[in-house]
């Protein structure tokens, strides 16, 4: 784990932990995947509505802290900020909101969404003849909704090859409904697809970087929860919820010790 997810991953926990709001385990399987995403794309966090910048959307938007954190960390601004993450009249919601957050491009929360106004921004902007991109990243659980196959659909008839999906391949739907082999699933709706490791982000970042004929999907094979054995081996006792004093510090220890 590289020295800056490290530090995005021990703010996150800080957080949480003195906000008492917080889907920790989602929030550590993106932070990779988000951090990837800000060293690739065109964007100034000076001035966030640059005309020039691509578009990043966070479609499964519970997993806002990981987004606040590796917003701070590019220089959007300052993680103190974020401390207010869950309290009253915070712009740090438990959804992300753009009109209150420098970086926000959708406000999101209600699964599905994010990737069906991803697609259209892209076709906007297909239209406008511009070179800028727009990516979202979505859930495996969050593709449990039709509105997302939809909105896939949309995309490969319409040739969006401005429009990247990220998908975040953590499992967390193995006791309901999952999709096997996501790789093979977006290639047969059209999808110009490929598998890589959501924890590796040189791999990201070149998967990010490639060129390709059509909707771009990288499906992103990745741990929920990465970094700490305790939330990894209990995503679903740990789905929502904050730590108490001990278990903050046995999960900074296992952060620093990169127990998974």
């Amino acid at each position: 784990m590289i020295a800056a997810c490290r530090e995005i991953r021990r703010n996150i926990l800080r957080i949480s932990k003195a906000s008492g709001h917080g889907h920790i385990p989602t929030c550590f399987s993106v932070v990779e995947m988000l951090y990837g995403v800000y060293q690739t794309i065109r964007h100034d966090p000076a001035n966030p509505s640059w005309e020039g910048r691509d578009i990043s959307i966070l479609s499964k938007g519970h997993a806002s802290l990981g987004l606040y954190c590796v917003l701070a960390h590019f220089g959007y601004f300052d993680v103190e900020k974020v401390h207010s993450y869950g309290a009253f009249g915070s712009d740090f919601g438990c959804h992300p909101d753009r009109l209150k957050v420098p970086g926000v491009e959708v406000s999101t929360g209600s699964l599905g969404h994010g990737i069906g106004v991803g697609v259209g921004m892209a076709l906007g902007l297909k239209l406008k003849k511009s070179d800028r991109r727009v990516l979202v990243l979505i859930g495996d659980g969050e593709s449990n909704e039709g509105t997302v196959w939809e909105s896939v659909m949309v995309a490969s008839n319409l040739d969006l090859d401005n429009f990247t999906i990220l998908f975040d391949n953590n499992r967390s739907q193995e006791r309901c409904l999952p999709i096997p082999n996501p790789v093979e699933r977006f290639r047969s709706f059209g999808c110009d697809s490929i598998e890589v490791d959501g924890h590796d982000v040189e791999a990201l970042k070149e998967a990010l970087s490639r060129r390709a004929s059509g909707v771009k999907v990288i499906v992103a094979n990745t741990i929920k929860g990465y970094g700490c054995r305790t939330l990894a081996e209990n995503i679903f006792a740990w789905h929502r919820r904050s730590p108490g004093e001990a278990e903050f510090q046995k999960l900074m220890d296992e952060l620093d010790a990169e127990t998974v």
